[in-house]
């Protein structure tokens, strides 16, 4: 079923994409008002707050699906085609990434700096040419992982309870984790500790996938001996995995109010431009037909064996 439902959600997403996605933007409306409430800087409160976030609607998602599996199999997969639809996304990645390169090429920067801004809710008006071409590919690297490929791995593991596990516990991390610890103590980090173990099998198999569409000698170099060096060493597989297997490079300083911010490179070969975020998309295309055709022989050796 994980494949079909998978076939089926891409579809949609390519043919009726998302413009806006009510039930996360409600998902974080709830998000916040737990925030105001439960937040009093404790860790504790964090794990509870964490639970009702993300362990309920889960548990919420998991019943309905065995529910309706149990009146028929139809039901439980159009049900889990809706879930992975809201929850996972290609599309709007694929989208700025062809916005933002064509400008690029015809050096509307001030477009550019803002498309980027938009896209990673950081500034981005200090950038050049250059910086805006990393950044981005930076982006749909990290955006194609979170919002796809670690989204698609947990759903095949526990069907649409997974997805929503995943992608709920990514935005928390993202949300709650990055706090800051003067204001708001130890809140965020049950979050962000629960997303790294839930997150650590997904950034590896990314960065394999990645390496086996691409350069593969080049991805795992850079796997091994950069992704070390980024700030979050997990993402860091990925970027330096998905750099390696382009042969572009990644990374380095940018500035960021007034002063240059350190990144340590990565990856090897050409210096990003617009060309290499058509490059990067065509890069997660053949990754994810990678995992449809291992979907597609598991599902042959499932019918096979029954």
């Amino acid at each position: 079923m994980s494949l079909f439902s998978l076939l089926a959600a891409l579809l949609l997403d390519h043919f009726r994409p998302l413009s806006r996605n009510p039930p996360l933007d409600l998902f974080t409306r709830y998000a916040n008002y737990l925030e105001r409430h439960f937040n009093a800087g404790e860790k504790s409160h964090g794990m509870i707050a964490w639970t009702l976030a993300v362990f309920l609607p889960t548990v919420v998602i998991a019943a309905v699906y065995g529910v309706l599996y149990h009146f028929g199999s139809l039901f439980a997969w159009v049900f889990a085609v809706a879930v992975l639809y809201v929850t996972a996304s290609l599309r709007q990645i694929s989208d700025n990434a062809e916005s933002i390169a064509a400008v690029l090429r015809t050096q509307e920067l001030d477009q550019a700096r803002g498309r980027l801004a938009q896209w990673q809710g950081r500034p981005a008006d200090e950038y050049d040419a250059g910086q805006i071409a990393r950044v981005g590919l930076e982006q749909v690297l990290a955006s194609s992982h979170r919002q796809l490929f670690g989204t698609v791995i947990w759903f095949v593991v526990l069907g649409p309870a997974g997805a929503v596990l995943y992608r709920l516990s990514q935005l928390l991390s993202q949300k709650w984790g990055g706090l800051d610890e003067k204001e708001s103590g130890d809140f965020g980090k049950f979050a962000a500790s629960v997303f790294h173990v839930l997150d650590w099998v997904p950034l590896r198999l990314t960065a394999v996938s990645f390496a086996i569409v691409g350069d593969f000698e080049d991805a795992v170099y850079c796997w091994r001996t950069q992704a070390q060096t980024w700030a979050d060493q997990g993402l860091g597989i990925v970027l330096a995995s998905g750099a390696g297997a382009l042969g572009v490079k990644l990374g380095d300083p940018v500035p960021s109010g007034g002063a240059m911010a350190f990144r340590p490179e990565l990856g090897l070969g050409e210096e990003a431009d617009a060309d290499y975020l058509e490059s990067a998309m065509s890069l997660v295309w053949r990754a994810i037909v990678l995992w449809l055709v291992l979907l597609l022989l598991l599902t042959i050796a499932r019918w096979a064996g029954a």
